[in-house]
């Protein structure tokens, strides 16, 4: 079956925009310290904030089998109105930190009907080269991610709001666009009654349940990694005094990269299969965490700066591969269901995942603390290890 070559075109740019959300309040995170006088372990709150919202609105989405009874475009529109609404309402004055973790809290909700309805839309329309498309469709994911970095210095000259009206702007945009011109895909198989045990039943796959965990070692590492990076710059910086970079554009590049990574990620895993490409990546960002304390050594800021642009690849470009996996190996009328469910155990590991760095972080000084993001790689590593293909 034909698809017309502009629906992944739609659908990638829909997502770059909605997912810009994300991080907007992380690439403002000084700004807003400042501004409601906050104390510096924000980063920590706010970062979690999203997540747990995200987590909240998965397990809803997951529960009630949203994206699989109703249109996937239609809930991907009113999820990026609502998740826009509550992103630029962290503008007004007088805001605690209760306050603005609650409205990242309602952000990171509505984003579960922007990320992993994304993925199902996808999967309605492509089954050939499925590990390809995700491949666009995460890597927009995560230049959106980067993008509020890049529009904190962009907009340097401007109020750090910019920053939070523009993102909300793009979202509204990226969800229209998916309204209007993309419907329905072929594949779409839309199941007709509510079955809440779904979310437990899909797991007796065992090779669903092996590319769940290979997802839920990778999810360990890489919310905790891009959380961080502006703190991983600023630990260089205070190391090396000598030395000095733009942290916001660098932490924009840094995440950015990963995009493309996912799309070469995607064409690797037409030659060589997508379960072997998936634990490759997940091998080389897992010795990353390991030598990370050591990288903090290097004197030349270049070969630092390369080394984490290489982490910023590999951290992801597992990611819309271990998705593909999931989608294979659920039943087509859950993969919604599916998709969303894996999603949401995926992100709740992130909240333990970046609470755990932030609290090592405010007990020792020591950059070996960031080995500790090693652990769901190995683990990932292990349930992928097995002489059963997918």
């Amino acid at each position: 079956m034909k698809i017309s070559k502009h629906i992944l075109f739609v659908i990638v740019i829909s997502q770059f925009c909605c997912t810009s959300l994300w991080f907007a309040g992380n690439g403002v995170m000084n700004s807003l310290v400042e501004t409601f006088n906050l104390q510096e372990n924000a980063l920590g709150y706010l970062t979690s904030a999203v997540q747990f919202g995200f987590i909240g609105g998965t397990l809803v989405f997951a529960l009630f089998t949203i994206a699989d009874r109703f249109s996937p475009s239609k809930v991907f529109f009113i999820s990026a109105i609502l998740g826009s609404v509550f992103n630029l309402t962290c503008i007004f004055s007088h805001q605690t930190l209760f306050s603005l973790m609650s409205l990242r809290f309602l952000t990171g909700f509505f984003l579960a009907g922007i990320y992993p309805v994304g993925m199902k839309i996808a999967t309605d329309y492509y089954k050939k080269g499925l590990g390809k498309s995700l491949g666009y469709l995460v890597g927009a994911l995560v230049i959106g991610t980067a993008l509020p970095h890049l529009l904190k210095d962009v907009l340097v000259d401007y109020s750090w709001k910019s920053v939070l009206i523009s993102t909300s702007v793009l979202a509204i945009f990226g969800g229209l666009i998916m309204l209007l011109f993309v419907k329905n895909g072929p594949y779409r198989k839309a199941s007709k009654t509510l079955n809440l045990s779904v979310c437990y039943t899909v797991f007796k796959n065992v090779n669903f349940k092996k590319a769940a965990f290979g997802y839920f070692g990778h999810m360990w590492e890489l919310y905790t990694f891009w959380a961080f990076v502006p703190i991983l710059l600023s630990i260089y910086k205070d190391l090396h005094p000598e030395i000095n970079f733009n942290i916001p554009i660098l932490s924009f590049i840094i995440i950015a990269f990963g995009g493309f990574s996912c799309v070469f990620g995607g064409y690797i895993s037409e030659k060589i299969g997508v379960q072997k490409t998936a634990y490759n990546f997940l091998f080389l960002s897992c010795i990353c965490c390991l030598i990370s304390p050591f990288a903090f050594q290097i004197s030349n800021k270049y070969l630092f700066i390369t080394f984490l642009i290489f982490w910023g690849m590999v951290v992801i470009a597992d990611s819309p591969l271990f998705s593909t996996l999931v989608a294979q190996n659920a039943p087509v009328k859950d993969k919604g269901t599916a998709l969303t469910i894996v999603n949401c155990i995926g992100y709740s590991i992130t909240i333990i995942s970046i609470l755990t760095i932030d609290c090592l972080k405010t007990i020792t000084n020591s950059n070996y603390i960031f080995m500790v993001l090693a652990i769901g790689p190995i683990l990932g590593l292990i349930a992928l290890k097995t002489k059963r293909s997918f």
